[in-house]
This record gives structure tokens, C-alpha cells and sequence, in this order.
């Protein structure tokens, strides 16, 4: 293959892997609008609660990390995922509450800081601008730290290492053996 024809794959498995993020990350979009809406608008209206809109927030891209942490995990980086779930789920957790934060920050800025109170403009400050910089901080961070293809590939050379230096069943056998002469040697130079 020519080094053309190798760029022009890897643009494209990134394109696509892009691609993936982007439906994966739309689903939980609308999982975050609709919850966040439906919350504001009624159990965590600012009328009944000061940091209601906050607390929306937080429980709406709570399920939206959810249902990303399922189509990330499976189909945009499945064929990088670790056989380590759990401390993949939990990496994958880290970046998604810096992502949530973002998210918190423009909105707390837009509400709080320039009195932008308005459901619409709750909704662009965290739902546009808020996930637009979250959006690209979490890919980036997925795809070189949570799911990179690197790490997975460390983590089977070091598995394979090893069970490569682990002694085998007759190795095993002459390590007890020579403890048992051992261990007989000194007894009779005890006695």
C-alpha cells in the first residue's frame, strides 16, 4: 500500500469513528434535552427551588452518560475496549463529569452570571455551547485515554509477559523438589 492510500484509511476509520460519536453522542443529546426540559419546566422550576435548573442539569446528563457509556463502549470504540470494564467504566466516568462540568459552567455563567433565565436560553448555554466544548473534550479524551487502541495493546503485552515469565507445571515441580533436598540437608546437619 502506498502511504497515500494508508492516510485516506486512517482519515476514513476516523471519519467514521467520528461519525459513530456523533449518533452515539445524539442520542444522549436528546436524552439530556428532553430530561433537562422536563425537569425545568416542572419539579425543578427556579420558582420552586433556586438551583433548580443546576439539578436538572445533573440528573439529565447523568442518564445522557449512561446511554453513552453503552453505544461508546459497544459500537464507536468496541473494537478498542479493555477487558478491564470497570476501570474503564470508571475512566469513562472522569472525562464524562469534566464533560459535565463544562456543560455546568456555561449554564451557570448564562444564569447566574448574565441573568440569561430563560428555558431557551438554559438550553443553549448548556445544551449548545456547554455540550459543543464538552463534546470535543470527551472524544478527544475517549479516544487517546478511555478507549485508545495503545493501552489495550500495552495491557495484552503485559498480560502476555506475564504468563510468559509465570514458571510452568515442571518448573514448579523442581522448585519443590529442591526445597525438599534442601530442607532434608539441614535437618541432617542439625542432628
Amino acid at each position: 500500500m502506498t502511504t497515500i492510500s494508508i492516510n485516506r484509511n486512517r482519515l476514513l476509520s476516523f471519519a467514521g469513528q467520528v461519525g459513530k460519536f456523533g449518533a452515539v453522542g445524539l442520542v444522549g443529546f436528546v436524552v439530556d434535552v428532553a430530561v433537562f426540559t422536563l425537569l425545568r419546566t416542572t419539579v425543578f422550576t427556579p420558582e420552586n427551588m433556586h438551583a433548580g435548573p443546576i439539578y436538572a442539569k445533573i440528573i439529565s446528563t447523568t442518564l445522557a452518560i449512561v446511554a453513552n457509556w453503552v453505544g461508546n463502549r459497544f459500537w464507536t470504540f468496541g473494537e478498542h475496549r479493555q477487558t478491564r470494564a470497570l476501570r474503564e467504566g470508571l475512566e469513562f466516568l472522569a472525562v464524562s463529569l469534566v464533560g459535565m462540568g463544562i456543560g455546568l459552567a456555561c449554564l451557570w455563567i448564562s444564569h447566574y452570571v448574565l441573568g440569561y433565565t430563560s428555558v431557551l436560553a438554559d438550553n443553549i448555554s448548556s445544551n449548545v455551547i456547554g455540550l459543543a466544548l464538552g463534546s470535543v473534550f470527551r472524544f478527544v479524551l475517549y479516544r487517546y485515554w478511555v478507549f485508545s487502541p495503545s493501552r489495550r495493546g500495552a495491557a495484552a503485552e503485559l498480560e502476555a509477559d506475564l504468563d510468559s515469565s509465570a514458571p510452568t507445571a515442571m518448573e514448579l515441580d523442581a522448585i519443590e523438589l529442591h526445597a525438599v533436598r534442601l530442607q532434608a540437608k539441614a535437618q541432617a546437619q542439625a542432628q
